[in-house]
């Protein structure tokens, strides 16, 4: 028996039951075109509010589905390409290589823009290009920081995960100067 512990934000079990169920009755109707009982479950949800709870689960159930259904890059690609179908006018999702700017985000952390950050990872639902493009400005930045921040630096974030040491599987170790 698994047991969990509720945090303090977090929906009781009973509700994400409920919330689940709702969830699947939407998606059902949804699925054979039962315009009638989608519409009633629909109002019901913006009666009582709980539009977000719901939304979340049907998201995470799309994301399961997509999950068992496709190898992750081929997922990847589907969502994507789903993603990049919606109207011009309500789509504002960066999805591909052209619209994640590390280099801008990189400039935004350097000044201080705190709502600029924020607002460029909102509208950039596949982060895969801009965590690259930062892992590639981190790279870029290693070698120019002073003698011994880099190892503290390390040891800070080896600190902040358990005292992990070592490297990575399948990471080469570093060659020594």
């Amino acid at each position: 028996m698994v047991v969990t512990k509720e945090l303090a934000d977090e929906l009781p079990v009973e509700a994400v039951e409920e919330a689940k169920a709702r969830a699947a009755t939407l998606l059902l109707a949804f699925r054979h075109g039962n315009q009638l009982a989608f519409d009633h479950e629909l109002d019901r949800l913006f009666e009582e509010q709980v539009e977000r709870e719901v939304t979340t689960l049907l998201v995470w159930i799309a994301a399961e589905a997509v999950r068992k259904a496709y190898a992750p890059e081929a997922g990847d690609r589907v969502l994507r390409a789903l993603a990049r179908r919606a109207p011009s006018d309500t789509s504002g999702v960066a999805v591909d290589e052209e619209t994640a700017d590390a280099a801008w985000l990189v400039d935004a952390v350097g000044a201080g823009d705190v709502a600029g950050v924020r607002a460029m990872v909102a509208s950039t639902a596949d982060t895969t290009y801009l965590l690259g493009g930062l892992l590639q400005a981190v790279a870029m930045m290693l070698p120019l920081l002073p003698e011994g921040e880099a190892e503290e630096i390390t040891a800070e974030l080896r600190h902040r995960h358990g005292g992990r040491t070592g490297r990575a599987p399948g990471i080469p170790e570093a060659r020594q100067s």
